[in-house]
């Protein structure tokens, strides 16, 4: 079982994660992995040494291409339970980002295959019990503005 909480702030240093909800010209911004047929938010680990929010401006970099982007923290988040990047199934934590992105450089680093740009949001989600309540959250709080 996968349980994600949403906290104002948390210790830095239990900040592992940056994942960053994207828009472009009012489109969902969707990552494309090279070795899955599943859709993802961009996001990745924190390096060691690095600010978190330093990891979420290099991950939206590295994943999308982004140039010209206004990048927000929104809030942190922990996942419980065994996933793919968390074998212990430890609580483990990141920083949830928004970004409005205004250019792209058309070139992805790494593992990501193509960044769509979507009206909807993808049914078929690389982590289905984590990333939708993530972009719930992100919901939740412009909502309520």
């Amino acid at each position: 079982m996968i349980n994600v909480n949403f906290y104002e702030t948390v210790d830095d240093a239990l900040l592992k994660f940056a994942v960053i909800i994207a828009k472009s010209g009012g489109k969902w911004v969707i990552c494309k992995h090279r070795e899955r047929d599943t859709y993802e938010v961009p996001g990745g680990h924190r390096e060691e040494g690095e600010a978190v929010l330093e990891t979420a401006k290099r991950e939206l970099q590295e994943e999308t291409g982004a140039l010209q982007f206004d990048l927000k923290p929104l809030c942190v988040y922990s996942v419980t339970g065994k996933t793919q990047v968390n074998e212990s199934g430890e609580e483990s934590f990141g920083l949830l980002c928004f970004a409005e992105i205004t250019e792209f450089s058309g070139r992805m680093e790494h593992e990501m295959e193509k960044v769509i740009l979507m009206d909807e949001l993808p049914a078929n989600w690389t982590y289905p019990l984590i990333q939708p309540k993530l972009i719930a959250e992100y919901l939740r709080r412009v909502d309520s503005v």
